[in-house]
């Protein structure tokens, strides 16, 4: 019996073409991974690779991803490539599920679309006082890690994140590099938010009581008629006090006139600053 139904399911299968099919092999999707800073491809200014090699190394040395919740993203050209920074460990996998919970603290509307722009969460310090760890860049730099910030008119907000934060940590090209005093390579002079009504008193009282060379009321340029006028609503001054010896001395006498919000002397702040220089590599003062 067994061998008629053998043959049977023979005469059924005779002619049929039987082919082996070969495994399709796909090749493996590969995950996105933070590029190393000497993977780059180079950018169109050489201004623009020291900052970026400045930012990039900032972040990677510095942030913690696992523990720090609360980051603070400055104002200015080289913050640019901070927040990009921060973009790129949010789109590696390894790091994704800790730098989403991150709450980024902007000084101002730039760095507020930057935050955004690179998919991070924004949040504001009324409810994020306290600030684990806080980047920036500076317009100059003394030997004493002392700054002068306030060149984008965002230097109350700067200074308030920067003050909020644990460590704040600055990135700068090498131009920014004062060979000893602040005054040396920013040419502009202090800038010093006021409030609008008191910025004729404030002008007056530098030029008379602190000998300031000259006092000038920022405008806004060609796209706007008048002054400048910053995010909190305020003018800002710009005060040509030459090379300076004591800024936190200046600083001090500054902010104690009536109408002053606050100065662009960023005193004993920075625990670190990262410059860029133009062959690609990076220089680091420590406090």
């Amino acid at each position: 019996m067994v061998h008629r139904e053998y043959h049977k399911l023979a005469s059924l299968c005779k002619g049929v073409r039987y082919t082996v099919r070969q495994p399709v092999f796909r090749p493996r999707r590969m995950c996105y991974s933070v590029p190393k800073i000497e993977e780059l491809a180079p950018l169109g200014s050489v201004i623009e690779n020291a900052k970026r090699a400045a930012a990039y190394r900032a972040v990677d040395e510095n942030l913690d991803v696992f523990s720090h919740k609360v980051i603070g993203v400055g104002s200015g050209s080289t913050v640019v490539y901070v927040a990009e920074r921060l973009g790129q460990y949010l789109k590696d996998a390894r790091f994704k599920d800790y730098v989403s919970k991150f709450t980024c603290i902007a000084t101002g509307f730039q760095s507020q679309q930057l935050i955004i722009d690179n998919g991070l969460n924004y949040g504001v310090i009324e409810q994020n006082p306290n600030i684990d760890i806080a980047f920036d860049g500076a317009d100059e730099v003394d030997h004493q890690l002392q700054l002068i910030k306030g060149g984008g008119a965002c230097l109350f907000q700067e200074k308030l994140v920067s003050t909020s934060a644990e460590k704040f940590i600055v990135v700068a090209d090498s131009s920014k590099r004062s060979p000893k005093l602040l005054g040396v390579n920013w040419r502009q002079g202090v800038p010093i938010e006021v409030a609008p009504p008191a910025y004729v008193k404030v002008k007056n009282e530098l030029l008379s009581q602190l000998n300031a060379a000259s006092v000038v009321l920022r405008q806004g340029g060609k796209a706007k008629a008048g002054p400048i006028v910053t995010d909190n609503n305020n003018f800002i001054l710009d005060a040509d006090f030459g090379q300076i010896e004591n800024p936190k001395e200046l600083h001090d006498k500054i902010k104690a006139m009536v109408g002053v919000v606050e100065t662009g002397l960023f005193i004993d702040n920075a625990a670190k600053v990262y410059f860029g220089n133009s062959d690609g590599t990076v220089e680091v003062m420590v406090k």
